[in-house]
Order: C-alpha cells, then structure tokens, then sequence
C-alpha cells in the first residue's frame, strides 16, 4: 500500500464518519461534517498529486480514485436529499451523470480510446461547484442565515448543469471518435 492509495482509501473511510458527524444533535455538528467533507474532498487531489510527485501511480489507484469520488459524492448526495428532498432532481441528475460517464469511460478503455474521454476542464469545474454546494449544505443549520442555504441550493443546481453539459461533451467526444473509426 502506497501513500496515494492510502490518501484515497481515507476518503471512502471518511464517508462514514461525515454522516455520522452530520447526525449528531450537537451545536458543531454540522460544522464538523462539513470540514471532514472538506478533508475527504482534498484527499482526491492529495492522492493525484502523491502519485505523481512520489511515482506512486498503479492501476489499484487508477481504478479506486474515481470509486471514491463517486461513492463520496452520491452517498452526501442521498442524505442531503433525506434532509433537503427539494435537492432530489439535482442529485439524481449528478448521481446519473457520475454513473454514466464512468460506464462511458470505462466502454472507451475497451475500444482503446480511453484517453478521448479523459477528464476535461468542464468536469473539473463542475466537481469544484458540486463540493462546494455539498460543504455548504453540509454547513446549513437553523443558526446561520437562510442564504447560506440558498447558496447552497444554487450552486447544487449549477453544478447539475454542468454535470449535463460536462457528460454531453464526454459523450460528442467519443460519439465522433468512434464514428471516425467505423
């Protein structure tokens, strides 16, 4: 076990704890939730960058990083929507995005063009909005202001947005490769 493999079993170790922080009837609950998130959402750039700087690469942590991402993301996702159900479009459309680019993905790696699918800016700038609206959420409680909640809310919703927009562009991409190659 390397070091970036261990940065990203401590994110799916996390997730747990975040709930179980999240469910405590304490003042600082929510907080602790929303900065454990924060920590298991850092651990995805911890891992990229140990593997680079520490040549830790293996194909362990090239097929358990994404898992991670999307385990983190859909199980916040489901409990947010078990407090907040107006979320439910939203999530479902993140949680389907997630699944069927993996599966895009994962088709394109059969074919040999996994690389056409690769990982592009809009899904970078659309995971950066979707953690940002899950800390946020995570932070909302009957104590703070209501737009904080509303923040929340919107940057949920936009990062649904580009989840849509970052899949259609995974999808065209690989749509014309492979029309390229029939």
């Amino acid at each position: 076990m390397n070091w970036a493999n261990s940065a990203t079993i401590s994110r799916v170790l996390l997730i747990p704890v975040v709930i179980y922080s999240y469910k405590l009837d304490t003042q600082f609950s929510h907080l602790l939730a929303a900065i454990l998130f924060t920590v298991a959402s850092l651990t995805d750039w911890l891992d990229g960058y140990l593997a680079r700087k520490l040549n830790q690469s293996s194909e362990f942590g090239a097929f358990l990083d994404p898992v991670a991402d999307k385990l983190l993301v859909a199980v916040m996702m489901i409990m947010l929507v078990s407090v907040y159900p107006s979320l439910l479009l939203a999530a479902g459309v993140i949680i389907a995005r997630e699944m069927l680019v993996s599966a895009l993905r994962e088709w394109m790696a059969t074919k040999g063009m996994r690389d056409k699918v690769a990982v592009a800016f809009s899904g970078k700038l659309k995971t950066t909005v979707q953690m940002l609206a899950i800390i946020i959420l995570l932070l909302a409680n009957p104590s703070l202001p209501e737009w904080v909640l509303m923040l929340g809310y919107g940057l949920i919703y936009l990062a649904a947005v580009l989840s849509i927009s970052s899949m259609t562009q995974y999808f065209r991409a690989a749509w014309s490769e492979l029309q390229s190659k029939s």
